[in-house]
């Protein structure tokens, strides 16, 4: 444990120096950037977001969305289809919010064995693929592999084809945590890029950077309406770290961020919600202060955001959920519903017994 703090230590030391570098910057060149910051929504879809990281290993609470915390902002969520890659320890799910008129598309990205290595191992991920179709553009290939390669992409486009048969071009919100921040943002570029898809937005909490400078521009042309939240001292959004000196190759933020942080001192403190400016490394945002916190990567808005055993890919499902769906020849699970039904009817337990016993 001594060995892992002062990894970390010198991680954050790398990362006070290349803060402090004053080479020229690159800024995102975007023609169309229009996301505006709405608290209210921010507050809600953290609850979406929170929801899939807590209930991950549970299945029939996720899928039935009956248990009392979901009576709060989220209730009258429908959700459409649930979708697990057990190989990668990836979920996301799809439903429509009634009162946001909108789908919403949460993600959960898997943090390997536990928060602490999987931000080791972050801060040496290198740029090593081209994106399709944007000569000049390079993200990691760990994160484009999880959104682009595995079950969760083909159970997504066809969740929204059957979204928009039942309640028409409605808007799709992308949101996700952590890693499920990094995922989020991949679906909702693929979404407009290669699936023409209307009215997407995309707003993340505690994201890493994904790509260079070239995607930045890229990703904020195309999904304009996008915002990264961004919490005090978290050191994930500084992650893999931004090298001011070598602005060409390095990993860089699409706008917009918007940061919190604290004032005041004792029990007059509030927090602050800037919104930065449209470069994507505002440098008097989250990269004014040093990246050294895991407890500020963990709660957004009050919300907790942490799994009960990280790197725990463990599922409990009710035997009765089979009827919605099953496992593929790799062990994967893909869950779905029609969404036109008022509550989620599980068959009785003599019927469980006949059907799968």
């Amino acid at each position: 444990m001594e060995q892992d703090g002062s990894r970390l230590r010198a991680m954050v030391v790398l990362t006070c120096l290349n803060a402090a570098s004053g080479a020229r910057e690159l800024k995102v060149r975007s023609k169309a950037h229009k996301a505006v910051y709405n608290h209210t929504l921010a507050t809600i879809l953290v609850e979406y977001a929170s929801t899939i990281s807590v209930y991950m290993s549970d299945l029939t609470d996720l899928f039935s969305w009956t248990l009392p915390r979901f009576d709060g902002k989220t209730k009258g969520f429908e959700v459409i289809k649930l979708i697990v890659d057990l190989q990668h320890c990836l979920q996301a799910y799809i439903g429509v919010a009634k009162d946001l008129n909108a789908m919403v598309i949460a993600f959960r990205g898997s943090q390997e064995h536990s928060i602490q290595n999987w931000v080791e191992d972050l801060y040496w991920k290198q740029l090593d693929i081209n994106y399709p179709g944007m000569p000049g553009a390079m993200v990691h290939h760990g994160f484009y592999f999880a959104h682009h390669n595995t079950t969760i992409r083909p159970g997504i486009l066809d969740a929204v084809t059957r979204a928009k048969d039942l309640y028409g071009d409605i808007n799709i919100m992308v949101t996700g945590h952590s890693m499920g921040g990094a995922m989020a943002s991949f679906c909702g570029l693929d979404l407009v890029v290669n699936h023409e898809a209307r009215n997407v937005q995309v707003l993340t909490f505690g994201q890493p950077r994904i790509g260079n400078a070239v995607f930045a521009s890229c990703h904020s042309d195309r999904v304009p309406n996008t915002i990264r939240i961004t919490n005090g001292h978290d050191i994930v959004p500084h992650l893999p770290p931004y090298y001011s000196r070598f602005p060409q190759k390095t990993y860089h933020h699409f706008p917009r961020e918007v940061w919190l942080y604290n004032i005041g001192f004792g029990s007059l403190v509030y927090q602050v919600e800037k919104v930065c400016d449209s470069s994507g490394e505002d440098p008097s945002c989250s990269r004014s202060v040093t990246g050294n916190s895991i407890a500020d990567h963990l709660v957004y808005y009050g919300v907790g955001l942490m799994a009960e055993t990280w790197g725990s890919c463990k599922i409990v499902m009710d035997a009765r959920l089979k009827e919605y769906g099953g496992e593929d020849v790799k062990g994967n699970l893909m869950l779905s519903r029609n969404p036109s039904a008022s509550t989620l009817r599980l068959p009785s337990d003599s019927d469980a017994k006949s059907n799968f016993s």
